[in-house]
Order: C-alpha cells, then sequence, then structure tokens
C-alpha cells in the first residue's frame, strides 16, 4: 500500500505529458533528417517521425497506467 501522491505532483507528472509526445517526436525526425544527411537519402525522416511517434506514445500510455493502478477505490 503505496501513499497517494499530492495532487500537485499528479498535476506536473500530467502536465509533463503534453510535452512528451512533440519531445519525442521531433527528436524521431531530427535523427531521421541527420540519418538522411549521412546516407544521403530522402525518406528516413518518415521512419524517425513514426518511431518518435511511437515512442512518446508508449511513454504517456506507461505513466497512465501506471498512475491509474494505484488505485485502490
Amino acid at each position: 500500500m503505496g501513499r497517494k501522491k499530492p495532487f500537485t505532483a499528479l498535476v506536473g507528472e500530467y502536465t509533463s505529458l503534453a510535452f512528451v509526445m512533440p519531445a519525442a517526436t521531433c527528436v524521431g525526425w531530427v535523427l531521421g533528417h541527420l540519418a538522411d544527411k549521412a546516407f544521403g537519402t530522402s525518406f528516413l525522416y518518415i521512419p524517425g517521425l513514426v518511431l518518435g511517434s511511437a515512442a512518446g506514445l508508449v511513454e504517456v500510455i506507461r505513466t497512465v497506467t501506471r498512475d491509474s493502478g494505484d488505485d485502490d477505490s
């Protein structure tokens, strides 16, 4: 039985989720763009966008399920 988190801590965690998805997508795009420059291609940014979006979505789901699983009510 863990302690319940204070409301302000939950607000901080969920507010950070608003930045996780776009940040992960941008990181994926940048890595894909750098791979495009390194290999002389023009399509690797697309898998970078997809992988970045998937990583952001996984992190959001992990955070939400971790916090919603604490309710015993």
